[in-house]
Order: C-alpha cells, then sequence, then structure tokens
C-alpha cells in the first residue's frame, strides 16, 4: 500500500514540475500576449464568432488544409458546362445588383509560359460599389476581400468545381460590426452564395 502511495505521491511531483516547468517556459509568450488578451476578453465581439472559428479549426483538424478551411467550396453538377457556369455566374449575379467587373484566365497563363495546355482555372470578379464604400470607409483593410471572386476550376479528373473566401470571417470573425454594415456585408455574403449555388446547378 505504500508503494503504491509513493508512486501516485511520485507522478503527482512530477505532475506538478512539468506544470510548472510549462509555465517558466511559457511566461514571456504569456507576458507579450497579455495586452492583446485583455483587449479581446474586453472587446464586444460577434455573436456568431465562436462558431466561426470551431467550424475552421474543426475543418483544419479533419484536412489539414488551412486552404479549404477558409473557403466555400461547391461542386458543379455533371453535364454543366464551364461557359455555362460563368453565364450562369454572371446571371445571378446581376438579379442581386452585383457587377460583373472581369475574369482572369489563368490558364491561359500558364499555358503562354509552359507551351502546354492546361485544365480550366479561372477567376471572375465581381462588385457591388454602393456595399463596397460602405465597407471600405469602415475599414482599409477590407479592400482584401474586394473585389469578390469566384474560381472556377477543373480538378485533374476533369470534374468543375467553385471556390470563394468564405466571408464569415470577415463578417462575424471578430468585433461586432455597426449594424447598417453587418446588414450590407450579410447580402454580400448571400449573394455570393447564391451564385455558387445556383452555378452549380447551371440556373439562370
Amino acid at each position: 500500500m505504500r508503494t503504491i502511495r509513493n508512486i501516485l505521491a511520485l507522478i503527482g511531483l512530477s505532475t506538478l514540475l512539468g506544470g510548472g516547468y510549462a509555465v517558466y517556459k511559457a511566461a514571456p509568450t504569456i507576458a507579450e500576449l497579455r495586452p492583446a488578451i485583455m483587449k479581446f476578453y474586453l472587446a464586444d465581439l460577434d455573436p456568431k464568432f465562436t462558431q466561426v472559428y470551431f467550424d475552421f479549426a474543426k475543418d483544419l483538424l479533419e484536412h489539414q488544409d488551412p486552404g479549404k478551411a477558409i473557403t466555400w467550396t461547391v461542386p458543379v453538377e455533371d453535364g454543366i458546362g464551364i461557359e455555362e457556369v460563368k453565364e450562369s455566374l454572371k446571371s445571378i449575379a446581376a438579379e442581386h445588383n452585383f457587377q460583373f467587373v472581369g475574369e482572369s484566365p489563368f490558364y491561359k497563363q500558364v499555358e503562354n509560359i509552359t507551351g502546354k495546355p492546361y485544365r480550366h482555372v479561372s477567376f471572375l470578379s465581381f462588385c457591388n460599389a454602393r456595399i463596397g464604400k460602405i465597407m471600405v470607409d469602415y475599414r482599409d483593410s477590407y479592400t482584401g476581400f474586394m473585389p469578390c471572386r469566384i474560381a472556377v476550376v477543373e480538378d485533374k479528373q476533369g470534374k468543375l468545381w467553385l471556390y470563394s473566401m468564405n466571408l464569415d470571417f470577415m463578417i462575424h470573425g471578430g468585433k461586432k460590426l455597426p449594424d447598417d454594415l453587418e446588414e450590407k456585408a450579410i447580402r454580400a455574403r448571400n449573394a455570393i452564395r447564391a451564385m455558387m449555388d445556383g452555378a452549380a446547378k447551371g440556373d439562370f
């Protein structure tokens, strides 16, 4: 009995020492982060803040792919061609008052530098200038999300996919946005989702 008690005491002491050493090693980092932690603790965070990062962490742990975790991915139904998808995106964008502002045919750039055919990868850009102005007036860094881009990608097996940045991070991933801006940002977010989901089915 005494032997078991001594073993348990040794385990407890080892755990205590290990924890103390971990705190000792982490102390400089904790001290450096303390001001940011205090600001975070006092911040008026968006109500969906926790859910956004929970979903991100879950996706990242499952796939170990940060690119997948921060993007929306929609498979295009079989039988729908590339040009049909693009025209569908433009048509649905117009319904949501989003203007098509350009296309970057990445696959052509690859073909120009390699001299070889390449699978289709292109980036279509869309913008609602009224919503964009409100976002830029609020925070210049939001220009990094502009214009809204949707990638049309043919994978190595020939299947088409649509990809776009997950705008939930911009809307819900930090301090709560002013009500008017949040309403406009959600409208933009829903428009992009509608464009992707609709084009993936060939809707117009």
